[in-house]
């Protein structure tokens, strides 16, 4: 499928059924079908703000966007970006569709993964290796977010909403979730939405995508744990080498190699960081299980938009009654004995069952 842009200011696309391509920027017949306006939204943020990781191909683009970038920190742009929200937890939980669902709102600019954006305001916060293999950091605190940082993030995104007619951002970046303070020291009046999904499920679906979209560059290794496990050292050494909770299995845990294995642990380790978290912010936190979302999309997306003080649009639950959809369990897989009881006090914690 091909889009034919015939009219740039009415956003009439010609749909033409070819050999299949892969998605882009999350475009699908059915939201081309129900919301054509916000295609052109969708491809600019794609384009020029969002970039590409280094699992991902046409990251030839990724010039362009830091390029376009370094433009809009020199623009002295004073728009007020209000109540930005932001969809944080770990990734495979449905923090894509989620975000997907909201960017039908007409009020709503979706930027998906914008991990370009972010280290172009702070070049330290590559945790993947996708742009840079100087030092990064997991956590972001208040004194990271610098009178710089500020200016240079509001002008990004204030010009963004500018470009793209939206009064509002949703900023799907799962990985903020070890940022909340930074995030909110940038926006003090941020809404946040901790997304969860069953343990089985989304280490399953971590697994299966690492073992995907691995490739070898050169001598690299590049898959989910990023460039030559980069993500998985940092998450080690910064998250938990400092967590009592796994102070009595961080030797095993440093030993681990098998995708199944290290999902787990980034599993735990996100989940108990939104559930601190849930305490420290709860007028500005908002925790949703993804399983709740699939069940009763209607309530739930009801909810969340009260939450986040957008108005009902009927393209948002139009689009979610074609696209939400039950998928099949991932199987269960062996988890090492001594991490099962840190696994299964966090299912407990979350609310789910440990069948």
């Amino acid at each position: 499928m091909v889009f034919q842009f015939l009219d740039h200011r009415s956003c009439k696309i010609k749909v033409v059924h070819r050999k299949k391509v892969p998605m882009i920027a999350q475009l699908d017949k059915t939201y081309i079908k129900i919301n054509p306006r916000k295609v052109i939204p969708r491809l600019v943020s794609y384009a020029f703000f969002e970039g590409r990781p280094l699992t991902t191909k046409g990251t030839w683009i990724n010039p362009i966007v830091f390029a376009n970038l370094e433009i809009l920190k020199q623009i002295p742009f004073k728009k007020k970006v209000e109540k930005p929200i932001f969809i944080i937890g770990t990734g495979r939980s449905g923090t894509t569709i989620l975000g997907v669902l909201l960017s039908m709102h007409s009020d709503v600019g979706f930027l998906n993964e914008p991990k370009a954006l972010w280290h172009s305001v702070y070049k330290e916060e590559d945790v993947i290796g996708s742009y840079s293999r100087q030092n990064a950091k997991y956590r972001l605190f208040e004194k990271d977010a610098t009178e710089e940082v500020i200016r240079n993030t509001n002008r990004i995104i204030g010009m963004y909403l500018k470009i793209i007619r939206s009064k509002r951002l949703v900023d799907k970046y799962p990985e903020l979730i070890f940022r909340i303070p930074f995030v909110k020291s940038i926006y003090p009046d941020a809404k946040l939405i901790f997304l969860t999904r069953n343990g089985w499920d989304a280490c399953g679906s971590i697994e299966k995508w690492s073992k995907k979209y691995k490739q070898h560059v050169g001598r690299e290794l590049h898959d989910w744990w990023g460039a030559d496990n980069r993500k998985w050292k940092l998450m080690l050494s910064e998250l938990l080498n400092t967590d009592p909770f796994f102070q009595n299995s961080i030797d095993i845990i440093s030993n681990f190699t098998s995708h199944n294995d290290m999902a787990v642990i980034e599993w735990i380790v996100t989940m108990r960081e939104g559930l601190k978290h849930i305490n420290n912010f709860k007028n500005c936190m908002y925790m949703l299980r993804y399983e709740d979302l699939i069940e009763n999309p209607f309530k739930n997306i009801s909810q969340l938009m009260a939450f986040c003080e957008l108005k009902e649009d009927p393209n948002v639950y139009n689009y979610a009654e074609r696209v939400l959809k039950k998928r099949p369990q991932h199987n269960k897989f062996e988890i090492q004995p001594q991490i099962l009881p840190l696994f299964n006090e966090t299912m407990t914690s979350l609310g789910y069952k440990n069948l």
